[in-house]
């Protein structure tokens, strides 16, 4: 018969085993853990980035909203508008622009430039026929510098209420 202290050291060996594999598999779990919250952390600050810290620059976001510039810009685009003088702008550059009353802002191709009535005749590259009204230099907000596919989607989610809360609870 073995003595009684070979046992409670057997116990005591097993008890001390159990505990070195969770504190393992709780040092593995950590580091998952802090992996993945750190490219958490990395993706919130490259979104706030691309969304916000843009305007440092001089950019400003706009989302695409509508197919009228397939297959240049696609709905849910983001597309980066920089502030250009009106006469620098050609034929055939895309513009962006306050398209009425109602501050709706569209991003279209310029077809002709009048310089002596201050306005472009624009048109959307997937619309059969140019745009009714003319667009006033006044209007013009920029020029599109470049886009970012669908990201778009992600600006309009949080800018709408449910959005913001998540922004919010991650950031």
């Amino acid at each position: 018969c073995p003595p009684a202290g070979s046992l409670a050291l057997r116990v005591s060996a097993k008890r001390n085993k159990e505990k070195e594999q969770r504190n393992c598999m709780s040092k593995t779990i950590k580091q998952i853990w802090n992996w993945i919250s750190g490219v958490l952390v990395g993706l919130v600050a490259l979104l706030a980035i691309a969304l916000v810290g843009v305007r440092v620059i001089g950019l400003n976001p706009y989302v695409v909203l509508s197919g009228s510039m397939e297959p240049t810009y696609s709905v849910g685009d983001l597309l980066y508008v920089k502030t250009v003088d009106p006469d620098s702008v050609k034929v055939g550059d895309p513009i962006t622009f306050i398209l009425n009353e109602e501050l709706v802002v569209a991003t279209h191709r310029v077809v002709a430039v009048d310089h002596a009535n201050r306005q472009f005749t624009t048109k959307g590259d997937a619309n059969e026929h140019e745009d009714a009204a003319p667009v006033h230099f006044n209007n013009l907000i920029g020029v599109p510098v470049y886009a970012i596919p669908l990201l778009g989607y992600v600006s309009a989610y949080i800018q709408s209420p449910p959005g913001m809360y998540v922004a919010i609870a991650f950031g």
